[in-house]
């Protein structure tokens, strides 16, 4: 008789494969310990994670190249594309949606102080 395993950790026990699903159950726990490292490895995941205080955060992000901008709009599309990376990498929060009026969280696009 053979049996394949999906998920098996190799001699010595310091390398587990996952070949099918990694569940936890109720009352199950993934510990990591602060400053450990994990490296994550997978289709729009920034890299290298370290955890610290409980989070863990990307050691790197995609490079942005140095602006070559000669003009606003120029200059725009490149901070946009900065922005782009620093929200996929996990170090700002993604855009709220706008509502009909090209508006986010509510506001109605007037500064403080402003009449609406």
């Amino acid at each position: 008789m053979n049996y394949n395993a999906k998920n098996y950790t190799e001699q010595g026990g310091d390398v587990t494969h996952i070949g099918g699903q990694l569940r936890l159950d109720t009352g199950g726990e993934f510990v990591i310990t602060d400053d450990s490292f994990m490296k994550i490895e997978a289709e729009g995941v920034a890299g290298p994670l370290i955890v610290t205080d409980g989070y863990a955060i990307p050691t790197f992000i995609p490079n942005q190249s140095a602006s070559t901008a000669t003009t606003v709009a120029t200059l725009k599309d490149d901070f946009n594309a900065l922005l782009t990376k620093l929200k996929s990498a996990g170090f700002m929060a993604a855009d709220e949606p706008e509502d009909e009026n090209g508006n986010t969280n509510g506001s109605s696009g007037t500064l403080p102080g402003e009449p609406v």
